[in-house]
């Protein structure tokens, strides 16, 4: 599955999750999980976006082990893990000509 495909499956299910669900995930406050992603696993920031419900979809990965994490903070400061996984890339992929798949 490519990392995009991931990211917009995880912000399309946090579209259906409500605030008070953050209890039943991994959550924890903002500086508390980026401290334990860059302590245990050597990642760092890759990508951010906007999600539903004002939520910041961030990337974290270690180009050098491979592993990534995809965390949600919700609007009250809380980051919860929606992913993670082994073999990450950093890819720049161009469109197609004419914007068509091929």
């Amino acid at each position: 599955m490519r990392l995009e495909t991931l990211i917009m499956a995880s912000v399309l299910l946090l579209g259906a999750a409500h605030p008070g669900e953050a209890e039943d995930r991994a959550c924890a406050p903002r500086a508390q999980v980026v401290t334990r992603l860059a302590q245990q696993f050597g990642e760092t920031r890759q990508s951010i976006g906007l999600g539903a419900n004002n939520a910041v979809v961030e990337v974290f990965a270690s180009p050098e082990s491979g592993t990534w994490t995809i965390t949600v903070t919700l609007a009250n400061g809380t980051t919860c893990l929606v992913a993670s996984g082994q073999a990450y890339e950093t890819l720049a992929e161009a469109l197609p000509p004419g914007g068509k798949d091929t």
